[in-house]
């Protein structure tokens, strides 16, 4: 149910853009869906043309950085009390500290999720840094797996981008590497080391402008070994703002269809929207879920719709800049349990 009247005409505007992007990928998701979506018994296929939930159950979550204003003034605690009334079931850290509300272990913290029924599902720590002690899996990988194990978590991941040694293709070899070895290390512990993406991966090497440099990471990742977090949102914005290579031939993408040509390597996702403005450098303006135009109810239907994928994968919520945080999380989970499956 849309939280805006059907008059609205910017409801009518997101309808139209939801219509437009659906269009892009139709063809290979309907191939790729036809082939695996069978449900596997009758009472599952009635439940799917009774319009069952989009989000699977258990599975929402939220990245705690639009969280980051409440967590650092009000503690961990209070924050978790609220997320558990707006029905979220995970968390993923932006850190572990909580500021003004004073200092707290690691499994202080680990308890208090778990006493509002949350699991702490992934955290994001940087790639590397000049500074030897950094807080980095470059510069610190064994603390940064000790902490993870500490609190239980499942994943280990960095929002930061592998350009570390530039972005030519030997540039994203040599960190795809490095991001190897942060996934053996995270496997030996029970984990999985992941990388969170912007819209800057899906640009093109600057040594060979028919290759782009996500594609790169792909390939020269151990697929074993790395796994992918996308956010949807920034996914979208490197669609818009890189469907022509330098030198201004067409090279349309859709996000969707990476997920679904290998979607064990996506464990989790981030649901981020945004409302169309090509004034904007990244081609979107960031809202709450449920206000944009990234068609959600497809996206996530698409890939828990796969047979054996609809509880493989984790769902977490993320502004980076919301007006009010917990209005931002209320919200936002009110509209994705909203979702149904069409019949």
């Amino acid at each position: 149910m849309s939280r805006t009247s059907q008059t609205d005409p910017e409801l009518t505007h997101r309808l139209t853009r939801r219509g437009m992007l659906g269009v892009a990928a139709g063809a290979t998701a309907a191939a790729l869906l036809g082939a695996a979506t069978t449900p596997a018994t009758a009472a599952e296929a009635s439940a799917v043309g009774g319009g069952r939930p989009v989000l699977p159950p258990g599975r929402l979550g939220i990245q705690l950085y639009s969280l980051r204003d409440k967590v650092s003034t009000l503690g961990f605690a209070p924050v978790f009390a609220e997320l558990e009334k707006y029905g979220y079931d995970e968390v993923e850290f932006a850190g572990y500290t909580q500021g003004s509300a004073g200092p707290i272990t690691l499994a202080r913290l680990r308890r208090l999720a778990k006493d509002h029924g949350l699991t702490p599902i992934g955290s994001h720590v940087g790639y590397y840094s000049s500074d030897p002690n950094a807080y980095t899996f470059a510069q610190n990988l064994t603390k940064v797996l000790d902490d993870a194990e500490a609190l239980g978590l499942k994943h280990i991941g960095t929002a930061s981008g592998p350009g570390r040694y530039g972005n030519t293709v030997d540039a994203w070899k040599r960190a795809a590497e490095e991001f190897n070895a942060y996934g053996a290390a995270a496997k030996a512990r029970g984990m999985k080391f992941y990388q969170h993406n912007h819209s800057d991966e899906f640009a093109f090497a600057t040594d060979n402008p028919q290759v782009r440099l996500y594609d790169v990471l792909l390939a020269e990742t151990d697929p074993g070994l790395v796994y992918l977090e996308m956010d949807i949102f920034w996914a979208y914005a490197g669609q818009f703002r890189f469907s022509k290579r330098p030198d201004g031939s067409p090279a349309p993408f859709e996000p969707l269809d990476y997920v679904l040509r290998q979607p064990h390597r996506y464990p989790l996702f981030h649901v981020k929207d945004g409302v169309s403005d090509p004034s904007n450098q990244f081609g979107y303006r960031m809202v709450d879920v449920g206000d944009g135009d990234i068609d959600y109810q497809r996206f996530i239907s698409a890939v828990t719709r796969l047979r054996g994928e609809r509880l493989a994968h984790h769902w977490q919520t993320e502004h980076d800049q919301p007006a009010e945080s917990f209005t931002f999380a209320r919200r936002s989970s009110e509209y994705l349990h909203s979702l149904r499956e069409k019949c």
